[in-house]
């Protein structure tokens, strides 16, 4: 596919999951692949979770637009607490993100419907969590690509990829119920990969530090229940209190919020590590597949009918993978000293522009690293041998 200025669109951009940091490197990431020769050669963009906000920034070319309203955005304008008697209901927090995008982006809906018009496809992962038997058999995700979904679905899709399951209760997506896409795809190397128009992978993959919610959290409400401990409820409450504290001395989750997000670092992690590994794997059995009809065609060369039958028997094996030869990539990771910003449990934390700033400055420094030898490179239609 030709793109503006007679380029070939053969790139496909992959971006991760990765919160709050995440979206602050991935804009430093993109705003450097901007300034490379890539940039006109982006076909398609995969997203998950944060992935899927900047991704559909980018592939609208609105990063400008995107870096005022990082800066200032605050832990109250994504996810919102709840008062205490909501939380077996609602959820930890209120999802008020949405809300916030269209007071500075306009309706997401016509955000979604200016994406599929787009010259460049953006690619959303999501969680599927519908209760039925349609969510085993996909395999628990959902994938929405702007060439072939409908704005209003697309929107929802976005929105419901970025919904921190921890924190809020999942969104409606069509007939389907989705939620953070991290769950089961954080990175989507894979449909990058397989993709039939990308020749090139640049990816950025964000590689987080995990905050320990133990119970700090709940130490102002500790402090307003002492004066009542003489209550039999409210001393059974402090008592509780006390015991979690314990258990996180003993690096043991102090409470179930704590253990829901340890599970989501298991998860996360683990299927970005089956991702790159199953990418890895398809590329391995690729490479041999070659070698093995080069050596097999090699030894019937004295055979002409024969070579050439085995020959196209090679040509229609089909196998689930794709291997019309491996596709080169760029894997960019980031990561931030320590927890970074989070939304916080209940008392929310201040997000300060230079913490912000810098964590741009280290996804553009990252990327950085990785790209300065493709603008060095001459001019080609397609990159090769750019490492893994």
């Amino acid at each position: 596919m030709a793109g503006s200025e007679g380029h070939r669109r053969d790139v496909g951009v992959v971006l991760s999951g990765g919160g709050v940091n995440g979206v602050m490197m991935e804009l430093g990431f993109l705003q450097r692949l901007r300034e490379s020769p890539l940039w006109p050669r982006v076909a398609v963009v995969f997203g998950t979770s944060s992935g899927a906000l900047s991704g559909a920034m980018a592939v609208l070319d609105r990063l400008d637009e995107l870096e005022p309203f990082l800066l200032h955005l605050q832990p109250e304008q994504t996810f919102r607490p709840n008062r205490l008697w909501q939380l077996p209901f609602l959820g930890l927090h209120d999802y008020v993100l949405p809300r916030t995008i269209e007071s500075a982006f306009g309706d997401v809906e016509e955000i979604a419907r200016d994406l599929t018009a787009a010259p460049i496809e953006l690619v959303v992962l999501a969680t599927d969590v519908t209760d039925d038997d349609a969510t085993a058999a996909d395999g628990f995700e959902l994938v929405y690509s702007s060439r072939r979904t409908d704005p209003r679905t697309l929107a929802q899709a976005i929105l419901a990829s970025a919904a921190v399951s921890a924190l809020v209760l999942p969104l409606r997506v069509g007939d389907r119920i989705a939620t953070d896409g991290s769950w089961v795809r954080n990175f989507p190397l894979g449909h990058a990969a397989e993709h039939p128009e990308v020749e090139l992978v640049v990816a950025f993959r964000y590689l987080p530090h995990y905050p320990r919610l133990g119970v700090l959290a709940l130490e102002r409400m500790r402090r307003r229940l002492e004066r009542f401990r003489r209550l039999p409820p409210i001393r059974a409450f402090l008592e509780e209190l006390d015991r979690a504290e314990e258990r996180a001395a003993r690096g043991e989750p102090a409470h179930l919020a704590d253990m829901i997000v340890r599970l989501a670092r298991v998860s996360i992690l683990r299927n970005t590590q089956l991702e790159e590994g199953r990418v890895y794997d398809h590329e391995q059995a690729d490479r041999e597949l070659r070698r093995l009809r080069d050596d097999v065609l090699q030894l019937l060369e004295a055979h002409p009918p024969l070579q050439a039958a085995v020959g196209e028997r090679f040509a229609d094996a089909r196998f689930p993978f794709r291997h019309d030869g491996v596709v080169p990539r760029v894997v960019v990771r980031g990561s931030n000293e320590g927890a970074g910003l989070d939304p916080g449990f209940r008392n929310q934390p201040h997000w300060a522009e230079d913490e912000k700033r810098a964590l741009i400055r280290a996804g553009w420094l990252a990327a950085d690293a990785e790209l300065r030898s493709i603008d060095a490179a001459p001019a080609a239609p397609t990159l090769v041998d750019l490492g893994t």
